[in-house]
């Protein structure tokens, strides 16, 4: 079989994928984003070369660039390890056909040095490596350290997929980033010196490119060995054995009825990347804060505050209340079918979004730091969140039809995607933002803040009632959700 049939094949599953219809507007959207971010790659290779040396105008351009590729280096890694969606092909046909697994594996390998984050790196390579030239820098340099920079691309691209089968990886990887940028700010070791010292050999010998195409190949083949071992028909009957894990989750029983549901949902997060990774979002968002609180301007605008108290103290009832009851679609339609409460259900969910959202104000308080109204208004979002936010999510998920694969990852992942999803957006940081604005025009930020809480506080003490409500909303779809959840986006 040729590459050409291949490809064939794929745009004819492209096209014939029974989601292509629905799903067209989000393929625009993100047509849309690709186009903006390759027009910001490009814009940055141009103005590259005028812009170091500016800033940098005792050293070389080309040397400053080469103390700084270490760190684009690990995080597009770190980027890529959320991002990137390893390559797939739907090879279980082919194998009963007369193609050799070599040209299988080969053919899905190619196709991921096309991905879209290595071709975005070419809108930045280039035009700063054209730049070089007409600037006097010689070919015989400049040549060998762009062919090394694809091979460092495609590199990247390769250990993105050895990275994704093990998580320890990543870690590691994250842990060296952290600590490189920690030494680098506070002048203990310059790790770009060091490590530009050795760009710098490589660009002024280019014999020495040879260095980046070995290791290229030994990834390329590294992914070559693994992804050919697993083209067999009988792959997925093969029992994976390793060591059980277990996390002791008795403590759990103390809240009564709901405990099963609570043990379900740590188990689902624990062990699944797509929500395992929202909490990890959920918590690094918490820095977002940085962002408002040291800009003075915006500590004089207080609808900027609550949009920062609200997002802060609900990003994780944000990102994982949207999409309930999607977490558990793969086996949805069994617990319908089951004796189980759907309220004790609702309720689960809407304790473990409550716990999120006292963690999340805890752990914000080191913002009283920019002064004690900041950590008042975070405090009243908190209690918005939990009074209002949460059932109103838990409402608006009713809409949610569309199945989730768990262990992709949410970056970039429109997979449950649906109008539920930005129905949401509007009343969840539209709605406390005009609660909070019309007593402080009439009156003052501190009386806004305590009338934003006490709307928290009221929704709070109606939560049994609102909850009801919810869930007989939830039992008349229950048949429409599970027909969705069947359906294989």
């Amino acid at each position: 079989m040729r590459i050409k049939q291949f490809v064939n094949l794929e745009w004819k599953q492209f096209f014939r994928s029974a989601n292509f219809g629905k799903s067209i507007a989000i393929k625009i959207f993100m047509g849309f984003m690709a186009l903006y971010m390759i027009g910001a790659f490009l814009f940055v290779g141009i103005i590259l070369y005028k812009a170091l040396r500016k800033f940098f105008p005792e050293m070389d351009p080309i040397e400053v660039l080469n103390n700084y590729l270490i760190y684009w280096i690990l995080i597009e890694l770190v980027l890529r390890y959320f991002l990137q969606k390893l390559p797939v092909l739907n090879i279980k046909p082919l194998l009963t056909l007369t193609v050799s697994r070599h040209k299988i594996t080969n053919y899905v390998l190619t196709k991921s040095a096309l991905s879209f984050f290595n071709v975005m790196s070419l809108f930045w390579i280039i035009p700063f490596c054209i730049t070089l030239l007409f600037n006097g820098y010689p070919v015989i340099n400049v040549l060998p350290w762009f062919v090394s920079l694809i091979c460092i691309v495609l590199i990247i691209n390769f250990l993105n997929f050895l990275i994704n089968k093990k998580n320890i990886y990543f870690y590691a990887i994250l842990g060296v980033l952290t600590v490189a940028i920690g030494l680098e700010y506070y002048n203990v070791f310059e790790v770009s010196v060091v490590c530009g010292k050795a760009f710098n050999v490589l660009y002024n010998n280019p014999i020495l490119t040879i260095v980046p195409m070995v290791i290229l190949t030994l990834v390329y083949y590294l992914n070559y060995k693994n992804l050919r071992g697993l083209l067999f028909l009988d792959a997925s009957l093969k029992q994976k054995t390793e060591e059980a894990k277990t996390q002791d989750l008795t403590w759990t029983n103390r809240f009564g009825d709901i405990a099963p549901f609570l043990q379900l949902d740590l188990k689902l997060i624990w062990r699944n990347k797509r929500p395992r990774m929202t909490v990890f979002l959920s918590i690094l968002f918490l820095l977002y804060g940085l962002y408002f609180y040291t800009n003075d301007k915006m500590l004089e605008i207080p609808v900027i505050l609550v949009f920062a108290g609200i997002f802060i103290t609900g990003m994780f009832l944000s990102n994982f209340g949207q999409f309930i009851p999607c977490w558990d679609s793969s086996y949805y339609s069994m617990m319908m079918s089951q004796n189980i409460p759907l309220r004790k259900y609702l309720d689960s969910k809407a304790g473990l979004i409550t716990f999120s959202v006292v963690v999340l104000f805890l752990l914000s308080i080191p913002y009283v730091y920019f002064g004690w109204e900041v950590l008042a208004l975070n405090f009243a979002c908190a209690l918005y969140n939990i009074g209002i936010n949460m059932p109103m999510v838990l409402l608006i998920s009713s809409m949610n039809k569309k199945r989730i694969d768990l262990e992709k990852s949410p970056m970039m992942n429109t997979q449950g995607m649906s109008a539920a999803q930005w129905i949401i957006i509007f009343p969840f940081l539209g709605l406390p933002v005009v609660i909070y604005l019309i007593p402080y025009l009439l009156s003052n930020a501190i009386i806004a803040t305590v009338v934003l809480g006490l709307v928290g506080v009221i929704g709070i003490l109606f939560r049994n009632l609102l909850l009801n409500k919810i869930t007989e909303i939830y039992r008349s779809k229950k048949y429409a959700m599970v027909a969705g959840f069947k359906e294989q986006n």
